[in-house]
Protein backbone atom coordinates (compact mmCIF):
# COMPACT_ATOMS: atom_id res chain seq x y z
CA UNK A 1 0.00 0.00 0.00
CA UNK A 2 3.10 2.64 1.12
CA UNK A 3 4.52 1.15 -3.15
CA UNK A 4 0.88 2.64 -3.99
CA UNK A 5 0.46 5.70 -2.43
CA UNK A 6 3.98 6.74 -3.62
CA UNK A 7 3.54 6.31 -6.96
CA UNK A 8 0.00 7.89 -7.05
CA UNK A 9 1.96 11.15 -5.38
CA UNK A 10 4.90 10.74 -7.45
CA UNK A 11 2.36 11.33 -10.74
CA UNK A 12 0.74 13.67 -9.29
CA UNK A 13 3.35 15.60 -8.48
CA UNK A 14 5.38 15.21 -11.63
CA UNK A 15 1.54 15.53 -13.69
CA UNK A 16 1.50 19.30 -11.91
CA UNK A 17 4.70 20.06 -12.25
CA UNK A 18 4.95 18.69 -16.11
CA UNK A 19 1.52 20.85 -16.97
CA UNK A 20 3.07 24.32 -15.18
CA UNK A 21 6.02 23.77 -17.41
CA UNK A 22 4.68 23.01 -20.56
CA UNK A 23 1.86 25.45 -19.94
CA UNK A 24 3.86 28.28 -19.65
CA UNK A 25 5.68 27.48 -23.62
CA UNK A 26 1.77 27.01 -24.69
CA UNK A 27 0.63 30.28 -23.34
CA UNK A 28 3.49 31.91 -24.60
CA UNK A 29 3.56 31.02 -28.15
CA UNK A 30 0.30 31.58 -28.39
CA UNK A 31 0.25 34.64 -27.18
CA UNK A 32 3.05 35.90 -29.61
CA UNK A 33 1.10 34.66 -32.41
CA UNK A 34 2.32 30.96 -32.75
CA UNK A 35 0.43 28.18 -33.71
CA UNK A 36 0.05 25.27 -31.34
CA UNK A 37 -0.97 21.57 -33.38
CA UNK A 38 -0.53 19.74 -29.45
CA UNK A 39 -0.17 19.80 -25.97
CA UNK A 40 1.20 16.84 -24.32
CA UNK A 41 1.38 16.12 -20.70
CA UNK A 42 3.45 12.54 -20.48
CA UNK A 43 4.81 10.54 -23.33
CA UNK A 44 3.38 7.82 -25.27
CA UNK A 45 0.68 6.36 -26.11
CA UNK A 46 -2.35 8.87 -25.69
CA UNK A 47 -4.96 7.76 -22.61
CA UNK A 48 -6.81 10.94 -23.38
CA UNK A 49 -7.07 13.12 -26.07
CA UNK A 50 -9.30 15.72 -27.15
CA UNK A 51 -9.37 19.25 -29.59
CA UNK A 52 -10.59 22.50 -29.22
CA UNK A 53 -9.75 26.12 -30.09
CA UNK A 54 -9.63 28.13 -33.45
CA UNK A 55 -6.50 26.17 -34.35
CA UNK A 56 -8.12 22.82 -33.73
CA UNK A 57 -5.38 22.29 -30.87
CA UNK A 58 -5.06 18.73 -29.86
CA UNK A 59 -4.78 18.31 -26.08
CA UNK A 60 -3.34 14.67 -24.47
CA UNK A 61 -2.80 13.08 -21.31
CA UNK A 62 -0.51 10.09 -22.75
CA UNK A 63 0.73 7.20 -20.84
CA UNK A 64 4.46 7.95 -19.47
CA UNK A 65 3.67 10.68 -17.66
CA UNK A 66 7.90 11.33 -17.03
CA UNK A 67 7.65 14.58 -19.15
CA UNK A 68 5.54 16.68 -21.90
CA UNK A 69 6.30 18.58 -24.68
CA UNK A 70 4.38 21.24 -26.54
CA UNK A 71 4.40 20.79 -30.43
CA UNK A 72 4.25 23.99 -32.41
CA UNK A 73 3.87 24.27 -36.00
CA UNK A 74 7.19 24.08 -37.70
CA UNK A 75 8.33 23.85 -41.51
CA UNK A 76 11.45 21.94 -40.17
CA UNK A 77 8.94 19.08 -38.68
CA UNK A 78 6.20 19.82 -41.38
CA UNK A 79 4.89 20.86 -44.52
CA UNK A 80 2.83 24.39 -43.64
CA UNK A 81 0.59 25.64 -45.88
CA UNK A 82 1.37 29.40 -47.35
CA UNK A 83 -1.29 30.67 -44.96
CA UNK A 84 -0.17 29.64 -41.99
CA UNK A 85 3.72 30.67 -42.63
CA UNK A 86 3.93 33.70 -40.28
CA UNK A 87 2.90 31.73 -37.40
CA UNK A 88 5.26 29.02 -37.53
CA UNK A 89 7.82 29.04 -34.99
CA UNK A 90 10.90 29.04 -37.15
CA UNK A 91 9.80 31.94 -39.22
CA UNK A 92 9.64 33.97 -35.60
CA UNK A 93 12.59 36.85 -34.72
CA UNK A 94 14.90 35.68 -32.62
CA UNK A 95 12.98 37.77 -29.49
CA UNK A 96 9.81 35.41 -29.95
CA UNK A 97 11.91 31.90 -29.70
CA UNK A 98 14.00 32.85 -26.87
CA UNK A 99 10.57 34.25 -24.85
CA UNK A 100 8.84 30.82 -26.45
CA UNK A 101 11.67 28.51 -24.50
CA UNK A 102 12.38 30.37 -21.48
CA UNK A 103 8.24 30.58 -20.49
CA UNK A 104 8.83 27.05 -19.20
CA UNK A 105 11.08 27.37 -17.09
CA UNK A 106 10.11 30.85 -15.31
CA UNK A 107 6.24 29.17 -15.45
CA UNK A 108 8.18 26.79 -12.69
CA UNK A 109 9.68 29.51 -10.71
CA UNK A 110 6.47 31.12 -10.68
CA UNK A 111 4.60 28.16 -9.38
CA UNK A 112 6.93 27.60 -6.83
CA UNK A 113 6.72 31.18 -5.77
CA UNK A 114 2.79 30.44 -5.60
CA UNK A 115 3.22 26.97 -3.89
CA UNK A 116 5.42 28.56 -0.73
CA UNK A 117 2.35 31.26 -0.67
CA UNK A 118 -0.02 29.12 -0.18
CA UNK A 119 2.58 26.64 1.86
CA UNK A 120 2.85 29.68 4.07
CA UNK A 121 -0.76 31.42 4.38
CA UNK A 122 -1.88 28.17 5.36
CA UNK A 123 0.28 27.36 7.91
CA UNK A 124 3.28 24.28 7.93
CA UNK A 125 3.95 22.84 11.00
CA UNK A 126 7.37 21.44 12.23
CA UNK A 127 8.87 19.93 15.25
CA UNK A 128 11.17 22.98 17.51
CA UNK A 129 14.81 22.85 17.58
CA UNK A 130 14.86 22.17 20.82
CA UNK A 131 18.84 20.39 21.38
CA UNK A 132 18.94 16.48 22.98
CA UNK A 133 21.86 14.42 23.64
CA UNK A 134 25.25 16.08 23.06
CA UNK A 135 28.46 13.94 22.37
CA UNK A 136 32.30 14.86 23.07
CA UNK A 137 34.29 16.09 21.54
CA UNK A 138 32.37 17.11 18.74
CA UNK A 139 31.43 20.29 17.05
CA UNK A 140 28.69 20.65 19.02
CA UNK A 141 30.47 20.27 22.68
CA UNK A 142 33.43 22.54 21.39
CA UNK A 143 30.41 25.55 20.47
CA UNK A 144 29.16 25.25 23.57
CA UNK A 145 25.99 24.08 22.69
CA UNK A 146 23.96 23.20 25.34
CA UNK A 147 20.83 20.33 25.94
CA UNK A 148 17.69 20.93 26.67
CA UNK A 149 18.06 24.65 24.94
CA UNK A 150 15.82 25.95 21.99
CA UNK A 151 17.99 26.66 18.21
CA UNK A 152 16.02 29.66 17.69
CA UNK A 153 18.47 31.72 15.17
CA UNK A 154 21.27 30.59 12.40
CA UNK A 155 23.15 33.55 11.30
CA UNK A 156 20.66 36.04 12.86
CA UNK A 157 17.90 34.05 10.63
CA UNK A 158 14.85 33.07 12.75
CA UNK A 159 14.79 29.15 12.69
CA UNK A 160 11.52 28.35 14.24
CA UNK A 161 11.92 24.65 13.33
CA UNK A 162 14.46 21.81 12.55
CA UNK A 163 13.77 22.10 9.28
CA UNK A 164 14.72 25.47 8.72
CA UNK A 165 17.79 25.09 11.27
CA UNK A 166 19.21 21.89 8.77
CA UNK A 167 18.49 24.13 5.62
CA UNK A 168 20.61 27.69 7.12
CA UNK A 169 23.40 25.09 8.42
CA UNK A 170 23.74 23.57 5.52
CA UNK A 171 23.39 26.60 3.18
CA UNK A 172 26.23 28.32 5.49
CA UNK A 173 28.35 24.90 5.26
CA UNK A 174 29.03 25.73 1.15
CA UNK A 175 31.61 28.56 1.84
CA UNK A 176 31.98 29.35 5.79
CA UNK A 177 34.15 27.30 8.13
CA UNK A 178 32.11 28.63 11.10
CA UNK A 179 28.31 29.97 11.86
CA UNK A 180 26.38 32.03 14.96
CA UNK A 181 23.80 29.87 16.16
CA UNK A 182 21.64 31.64 19.20
CA UNK A 183 19.74 29.24 21.55
CA UNK A 184 17.21 29.94 24.26
CA UNK A 185 16.13 28.04 27.44
CA UNK A 186 12.76 27.53 28.92
CA UNK A 187 13.02 31.05 30.81
CA UNK A 188 13.92 33.19 27.35
CA UNK A 189 17.26 33.47 27.94
CA UNK A 190 19.19 33.68 24.70
CA UNK A 191 22.76 32.35 24.17
CA UNK A 192 25.42 33.07 21.26
CA UNK A 193 27.36 29.47 20.37
CA UNK A 194 29.58 29.75 17.25
CA UNK A 195 29.64 26.67 15.68
CA UNK A 196 32.85 25.26 13.97
CA UNK A 197 31.74 23.48 10.61
CA UNK A 198 36.09 23.19 9.54
CA UNK A 199 36.22 19.54 9.80
CA UNK A 200 32.61 18.84 8.83
CA UNK A 201 31.80 17.35 5.26
CA UNK A 202 29.39 18.57 3.39
CA UNK A 203 28.13 15.25 2.58
CA UNK A 204 27.75 14.41 5.65
CA UNK A 205 25.03 17.02 6.19
CA UNK A 206 23.04 16.25 3.06
CA UNK A 207 22.79 12.46 3.82
CA UNK A 208 21.57 11.57 6.74
CA UNK A 209 24.36 12.37 9.14
CA UNK A 210 23.33 15.87 9.96
CA UNK A 211 22.67 15.38 13.61
CA UNK A 212 25.90 12.88 13.77
CA UNK A 213 28.19 14.83 11.77
CA UNK A 214 27.58 17.77 13.90
CA UNK A 215 27.61 15.94 17.14
CA UNK A 216 24.38 16.23 18.72
CA UNK A 217 20.86 15.44 18.57
CA UNK A 218 16.84 16.11 18.79
CA UNK A 219 15.53 16.16 21.65
CA UNK A 220 12.51 13.68 21.99
CA UNK A 221 9.03 15.12 23.12
CA UNK A 222 8.20 13.79 26.27
CA UNK A 223 4.56 13.55 26.31
CA UNK A 224 1.87 11.72 28.57
CA UNK A 225 1.18 8.19 28.02
CA UNK A 226 -2.81 9.64 26.68
CA UNK A 227 -4.33 7.37 24.29
CA UNK A 228 -5.74 9.24 21.35
CA UNK A 229 -7.36 7.97 17.99
CA UNK A 230 -7.33 3.97 18.06
CA UNK A 231 -7.94 1.85 14.77
CA UNK A 232 -10.78 -0.71 15.05
CA UNK A 233 -10.15 -4.29 14.72
CA UNK A 234 -6.29 -3.64 16.46
CA UNK A 235 -5.17 -4.38 19.35
CA UNK A 236 -5.96 -1.72 21.75
CA UNK A 237 -9.64 -1.89 20.53
CA UNK A 238 -9.64 -5.74 21.55
CA UNK A 239 -8.44 -4.99 25.08
CA UNK A 240 -10.95 -2.52 25.29
CA UNK A 241 -8.87 0.57 25.61
CA UNK A 242 -10.49 3.92 25.11
CA UNK A 243 -9.41 7.26 23.38
CA UNK A 244 -8.29 9.33 26.72
CA UNK A 245 -6.98 6.16 28.43
CA UNK A 246 -3.99 7.09 30.36
CA UNK A 247 -1.75 4.29 30.56
CA UNK A 248 -0.21 3.95 34.25
CA UNK A 249 1.54 0.75 34.54
CA UNK A 250 2.11 -2.66 32.90
CA UNK A 251 3.09 -5.98 34.14
CA UNK A 252 3.87 -3.94 37.29
CA UNK A 253 6.61 -1.59 35.42
CA UNK A 254 5.33 2.05 36.27
CA UNK A 255 4.82 3.87 32.30
CA UNK A 256 5.61 7.68 32.99
CA UNK A 257 6.05 8.64 28.99
CA UNK A 258 4.39 7.54 25.64
CA UNK A 259 7.91 7.09 24.32
CA UNK A 260 8.44 4.26 27.41
CA UNK A 261 5.29 2.74 26.75
CA UNK A 262 5.83 2.51 22.93
CA UNK A 263 9.47 0.72 23.78
CA UNK A 264 7.08 -1.91 26.19
CA UNK A 265 4.58 -2.55 23.29
CA UNK A 266 7.40 -2.87 20.98
CA UNK A 267 9.27 -5.48 22.85
CA UNK A 268 6.56 -7.46 23.33
CA UNK A 269 4.83 -9.11 19.88
CA UNK A 270 1.92 -11.39 20.63
CA UNK A 271 2.89 -11.28 24.77
CA UNK A 272 -0.05 -10.88 27.01
CA UNK A 273 1.14 -8.37 29.61
CA UNK A 274 -1.76 -6.33 32.55
CA UNK A 275 -2.27 -2.72 32.15
CA UNK A 276 -3.40 -0.36 34.16
CA UNK A 277 -4.91 2.57 32.86
CA UNK A 278 -6.52 5.69 33.98
CA UNK A 279 -10.51 6.46 32.97
CA UNK A 280 -12.38 9.09 33.86
CA UNK A 281 -10.92 9.35 37.45
CA UNK A 282 -11.01 5.11 37.98
CA UNK A 283 -8.33 2.91 37.32
CA UNK A 284 -8.97 -0.39 35.22
CA UNK A 285 -6.95 -3.07 34.44
CA UNK A 286 -7.24 -4.84 31.09
CA UNK A 287 -4.98 -7.57 29.26
CA UNK A 288 -3.21 -6.02 26.01
CA UNK A 289 -1.58 -8.42 23.52
CA UNK A 290 0.54 -6.74 21.06
CA UNK A 291 0.10 -7.87 17.42
CA UNK A 292 3.25 -9.06 15.80
CA UNK A 293 4.65 -7.21 13.04
CA UNK A 294 7.72 -7.86 10.92
CA UNK A 295 10.76 -5.43 9.67
CA UNK A 296 14.19 -5.98 8.41
CA UNK A 297 15.16 -5.77 11.80
CA UNK A 298 12.90 -8.88 13.31
CA UNK A 299 9.54 -8.73 14.63
CA UNK A 300 7.52 -6.21 16.97
CA UNK A 301 4.75 -5.08 18.80
CA UNK A 302 2.05 -3.08 17.52
CA UNK A 303 -1.56 -2.52 19.16
CA UNK A 304 -3.05 0.33 17.08
CA UNK A 305 -2.98 3.09 18.78
CA UNK A 306 -1.88 6.82 18.68
CA UNK A 307 -0.84 9.54 21.49
CA UNK A 308 -3.06 12.53 22.57
CA UNK A 309 -0.62 15.13 23.53
CA UNK A 310 -1.54 17.90 25.86
CA UNK A 311 -1.55 21.16 24.89
CA UNK A 312 0.98 22.36 26.49
CA UNK A 313 3.23 19.26 25.30
CA UNK A 314 2.52 20.41 21.74
CA UNK A 315 3.09 23.98 22.12
CA UNK A 316 6.56 23.24 23.76
CA UNK A 317 7.62 20.50 21.18
CA UNK A 318 5.84 21.76 17.53
CA UNK A 319 5.40 25.40 15.87
CA UNK A 320 3.23 26.52 13.13
CA UNK A 321 4.62 28.88 11.17
CA UNK A 322 1.88 31.19 9.54
CA UNK A 323 1.98 34.63 8.08
CA UNK A 324 -1.23 36.56 6.20
CA UNK A 325 -1.84 36.85 2.52
CA UNK A 326 0.22 40.27 1.55
CA UNK A 327 2.83 38.76 4.11
CA UNK A 328 3.17 35.65 2.71
CA UNK A 329 3.73 36.73 -0.79
CA UNK A 330 7.13 38.25 0.30
CA UNK A 331 8.16 35.29 2.28
CA UNK A 332 6.74 33.16 -0.76
CA UNK A 333 9.15 35.08 -3.20
CA UNK A 334 12.27 35.32 -0.51
CA UNK A 335 11.86 31.63 -0.33
CA UNK A 336 12.00 30.86 -3.32
CA UNK A 337 15.06 33.25 -3.86
CA UNK A 338 17.21 31.33 -1.14
CA UNK A 339 15.80 27.74 -2.61
CA UNK A 340 16.85 28.31 -6.18
CA UNK A 341 20.56 29.94 -4.84
CA UNK A 342 20.86 26.94 -2.98
CA UNK A 343 20.47 24.61 -5.42
CA UNK A 344 22.74 26.67 -7.66
CA UNK A 345 25.57 26.54 -5.38
CA UNK A 346 24.85 23.09 -4.78
CA UNK A 347 25.25 22.31 -8.46
CA UNK A 348 28.11 24.70 -8.89
CA UNK A 349 30.03 22.50 -6.27
CA UNK A 350 29.03 19.31 -7.61
CA UNK A 351 30.64 20.36 -10.74
CA UNK A 352 33.95 21.65 -8.70
CA UNK A 353 33.99 18.28 -7.29
CA UNK A 354 33.55 19.94 -3.90
CA UNK A 355 30.00 17.92 -2.70
CA UNK A 356 29.33 14.33 -3.63
CA UNK A 357 27.56 13.45 -6.95
CA UNK A 358 25.49 11.30 -4.76
CA UNK A 359 23.46 14.55 -3.75
CA UNK A 360 21.83 13.98 -7.28
CA UNK A 361 18.41 12.38 -6.53
CA UNK A 362 16.29 10.47 -9.00
CA UNK A 363 12.45 9.16 -9.47
CA UNK A 364 12.50 6.85 -6.68
CA UNK A 365 13.71 9.68 -3.78
CA UNK A 366 11.33 11.93 -5.54
CA UNK A 367 8.54 9.57 -5.25
CA UNK A 368 9.50 8.98 -1.73
CA UNK A 369 9.12 12.46 -0.71
CA UNK A 370 5.95 12.89 -2.72
CA UNK A 371 4.29 10.53 -0.45
CA UNK A 372 6.04 11.08 2.88
CA UNK A 373 5.17 14.96 2.66
CA UNK A 374 1.61 13.82 1.06
CA UNK A 375 0.88 11.75 4.03
CA UNK A 376 2.17 14.53 6.91
CA UNK A 377 0.23 17.21 5.02
CA UNK A 378 -1.15 19.35 2.12
CA UNK A 379 0.92 22.20 3.30
CA UNK A 380 4.39 19.99 3.43
CA UNK A 381 3.26 18.64 0.00
CA UNK A 382 2.52 22.01 -1.28
CA UNK A 383 6.44 23.01 -0.27
CA UNK A 384 7.87 19.81 -1.88
CA UNK A 385 6.37 20.57 -5.19
CA UNK A 386 7.90 24.01 -5.14
CA UNK A 387 11.13 22.74 -4.19
CA UNK A 388 10.69 20.19 -7.06
CA UNK A 389 9.61 23.00 -9.39
CA UNK A 390 12.74 25.28 -8.67
CA UNK A 391 14.54 22.00 -9.55
CA UNK A 392 12.77 21.56 -12.60
CA UNK A 393 13.30 24.98 -14.04
CA UNK A 394 17.39 24.98 -12.90
CA UNK A 395 17.93 21.79 -14.52
CA UNK A 396 15.89 23.35 -17.81
CA UNK A 397 17.73 25.88 -17.94
CA UNK A 398 20.98 24.00 -18.41
CA UNK A 399 23.01 24.75 -21.48
CA UNK A 400 22.13 21.24 -23.13
CA UNK A 401 21.02 20.52 -26.26
CA UNK A 402 17.41 19.04 -26.22
CA UNK A 403 16.36 20.89 -22.95
CA UNK A 404 15.38 24.69 -23.13
CA UNK A 405 18.92 25.76 -21.69
CA UNK A 406 20.71 24.20 -24.89
CA UNK A 407 17.65 26.43 -27.47
CA UNK A 408 18.79 29.27 -25.45
CA UNK A 409 22.60 28.99 -26.00
CA UNK A 410 21.70 28.36 -29.52
CA UNK A 411 20.26 31.53 -30.01
CA UNK A 412 22.74 33.28 -28.03
CA UNK A 413 24.85 31.95 -30.69
CA UNK A 414 22.64 33.10 -33.35
CA UNK A 415 22.87 36.51 -31.77
CA UNK A 416 26.84 36.54 -31.96
CA UNK A 417 26.62 35.63 -35.23
CA UNK A 418 23.59 37.03 -36.73
CA UNK A 419 22.96 33.83 -38.54
CA UNK A 420 21.11 30.55 -36.78
CA UNK A 421 23.03 27.69 -35.97
CA UNK A 422 23.43 25.10 -38.99
CA UNK A 423 21.02 22.25 -38.79
CA UNK A 424 23.97 20.38 -38.85
CA UNK A 425 25.26 21.53 -35.69
CA UNK A 426 22.01 21.21 -34.09
CA UNK A 427 21.77 17.64 -35.04
CA UNK A 428 25.14 16.48 -33.29
CA UNK A 429 24.88 18.93 -30.36
CA UNK A 430 21.04 16.71 -30.12
CA UNK A 431 22.71 13.42 -30.37
CA UNK A 432 25.73 14.82 -27.60
CA UNK A 433 22.52 16.06 -25.80
CA UNK A 434 20.35 12.85 -25.29
CA UNK A 435 23.85 11.05 -24.13
CA UNK A 436 24.15 13.87 -21.22
CA UNK A 437 21.10 13.59 -20.11
CA UNK A 438 20.71 10.30 -19.77
CA UNK A 439 24.21 9.64 -18.25
CA UNK A 440 22.62 12.27 -15.78
CA UNK A 441 19.41 10.33 -15.09
CA UNK A 442 21.55 6.94 -14.98
CA UNK A 443 23.56 8.58 -12.05
CA UNK A 444 20.53 10.05 -10.45
CA UNK A 445 18.52 6.57 -10.80
CA UNK A 446 21.99 4.61 -9.36
CA UNK A 447 22.24 7.00 -6.20
CA UNK A 448 18.40 6.12 -5.60
CA UNK A 449 19.27 2.28 -5.68
CA UNK A 450 21.96 2.97 -3.58
CA UNK A 451 20.16 4.99 -1.49
CA UNK A 452 17.69 2.49 -0.10
CA UNK A 453 20.34 -0.93 -0.52
CA UNK A 454 18.11 -2.14 -3.34
CA UNK A 455 19.61 -5.21 -3.53
CA UNK A 456 20.65 -5.61 0.11
CA UNK A 457 16.83 -5.48 0.35
CA UNK A 458 16.21 -7.98 -2.33
CA UNK A 459 18.31 -10.38 -1.08
CA UNK A 460 17.16 -10.32 2.43
CA UNK A 461 13.57 -10.61 1.07
CA UNK A 462 14.98 -13.65 -0.80
CA UNK A 463 16.43 -15.51 2.16
CA UNK A 464 13.29 -14.92 4.37
CA UNK A 465 10.93 -16.32 1.71
CA UNK A 466 13.46 -19.50 0.89
CA UNK A 467 14.19 -19.83 4.80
Amino acid sequence: MDIAWYVFAFIVAIGVLVTVHEFGHFWVARRLGVKVLRFSVGFGKPLLSWRRGADDTEYVIAMVPLGGYVKMLDEREDDVRESDLPRAFNRQSLGVRTAVVLAGPMFNFLFAILAYWVMFAVGVSGSRAWVGEISQATPAELSGLKSDQEIVEVSGRSTPTWEAVTQEIIAASLDSSSILLTQQNISGDRFDRVLDLGDVVVDDLTRGHFFSALGFSPKRPTFTPILGEIEANGAAASAGLEPGDRIVSADGETIDSWARWVEFVRARPGQQSRVQVQRDGARLEVLLTPAVRHDDNGSYGRIGAGVEPLEHELDQFYATVRYGLFDSAGKALGKTVDTTVLTLRFFWKMLRLEVSLENLSGPISIAQYAGHTAKVGFSKFVGFLAIVSISLGILNLLPIPVLDGGHLLYYFIELLKGKPVSEEAQFLGQRLGIAMLFGLMGLAFYNDLTRIDLMGRVSHWLIRFIG
